[in-house]
């Protein structure tokens, strides 16, 4: 937990960063004060991780003061705002290293502060290790949306066991969302005790006062797994109050806190799907070595054609690769060809292990830790990991046995 301290003699501009501040879980608002010229001697008595700034109640005298901290403690990161932007420029020529223009979003804020306390050019040995490894993943989440090319082809399996795979590296850190938000059933694959839980609908409804605090109560911990899950809506009449606005400032609020987010979308290809697409940083477009499942994949890649930032991130995934009941005939090169685009991923057909799972609701690394499968969901996180294929990997409890 990061030290900060505050100056702001404007009381609803400091009730409102207090507020703020509060909601973000890695900082703690050690001291505030509301005069310009007392903020010194708050600095000597608490001795912060950083301060944060307003300029506008009285530019001349901020703007000295920043001069005079920026002299006097050259490793503490200086945060100044100000609504002016010839103020904060001058801000930086006096010794501020980082800034947020008002009107200042939780988004904006911890991203500035996050930003702060990474900067390289703080004294090393004001940080102790366990802060430099928290800092070392205080990085934005990579967003993988899972989509499927129709119902049955295996999305809530690929998100889960993945969600899964990549929490058992130690430093990885990973939320699991069930946006099939109408039938999404991410908490029958993988069992959630706590059944009181928070939604995303409960989310959405109270998006203007949505903070850190309120999104890690909805966050659902698997201990077996280490994954967090956020829920579908409880009831289907929720799903009407959803849209995409929510989404997107609920992401944005979850990549700050985990190194990895799976998404697991609906078929339906609605707007609050297509905002996950946007955001998403890899697509798996999930098929099955059948007709209608390829023939949709070429309508899903035709209908993203016009948006070109979306198309560059799919990647077409071939789930049970190797079941003759469902291959209907239909080869890996043939579906290729069909399909304009090399398959990114094959899934190894293995229904005795992933029926187990579903059961259980445990998945493949607890149900069936050695099973072909779960040894190709395991590769992969390594890939999203940043890991080659023969890097050795710290794994989290009895699953690194």
């Amino acid at each position: 937990m990061q030290r900060i301290a505050i100056v702001d003699p404007v009381e609803s501009s400091r009730e409102s960063l207090r507020t703020m501040l509060l909601g973000v879980d890695f900082v703690w608002l050690e001291a505030e004060c509301t005069r310009y010229e007392y903020f010194y001697d708050v600095i000597k008595q608490s001795m912060p991780d950083l301060v944060l700034v307003n300029l506008d109640a009285d530019k001349v005298k901020s703007l000295q003061m920043v001069s005079h901290l920026a002299s006097q403690y050259p490793n503490l990161p200086i945060i100044t705002t100000s609504s002016d932007s010839s103020t904060l420029l001058q801000s930086l020529q006096r010794g501020a290293k980082f800034f947020v223009s008002p009107p200042i979003s939780l988004e904006d804020l911890v991203a500035t502060l996050r930003r702060a306390l990474n900067d390289p050019s703080r004294d090393p040995i004001n940080i102790n290790p366990t802060q430099q490894v928290n800092n070392a993943r205080q990085q934005p989440a990579q967003i993988i949306a899972v989509l499927g090319s129709r119902g049955g082809v295996g999305c809530t399996t690929v998100a889960v066991n993945l969600a899964a795979s990549l929490a058992a590296d130690i430093n990885n850190s990973v939320g699991l969302v069930d946006l099939d938000m109408a039938l999404g059933d991410v908490d029958v694959a993988i069992e959630l005790a706590n059944k009181d839980h928070i939604s995303i609908a409960d989310l959405a409804r109270n998006i203007e006062r949505l903070d850190m605090n309120y999104l890690k109560r909805a966050m659902i911990h698997h201990p077996e797994t280490n994954v967090y899950v956020l829920r579908h809506p409880e009831e289907m009449a929720e799903i009407s109050g959803i849209h995409e606005g929510h989404i997107e400032r609920i992401l944005n609020l979850l990549k700050i806190s985990y190194s990895h987010l799976i998404v697991d979308l609906s078929k339906a290809m609605l707007p609050t799907d297509i905002q996950v697409l946007r955001m998403a940083d890899t697509i798996l477009l999930l098929t099955q070595l059948e007709l209608s499942s390829l023939r949709n994949v070429i309508r899903i890649l035709h209908s993203l054609k016009e948006d070109p930032e979306i198309l560059d991130k799919v990647r077409v995934v071939c789930n049970r690769v190797g079941a003759e009941h469902i291959d209907g005939g239909i080869t890996l090169q043939k579906a290729q060809e069909v399909i304009g685009q090399p398959i990114y991923w094959q899934i190894p057909n293995d229904s005795k292990a992933v029926l187990t799972s579903r059961v259980t609701g445990m998945p493949l690394i607890g149900s069936a830790p050695k099973s072909r499968v779960h040894q190709s969901f395991m590769s992969q996180a390594q890939i999203f990991s940043g890991h080659t294929a023969t890097s050795e990997v710290k794994k989290r409890g009895w699953f690194g046995k």
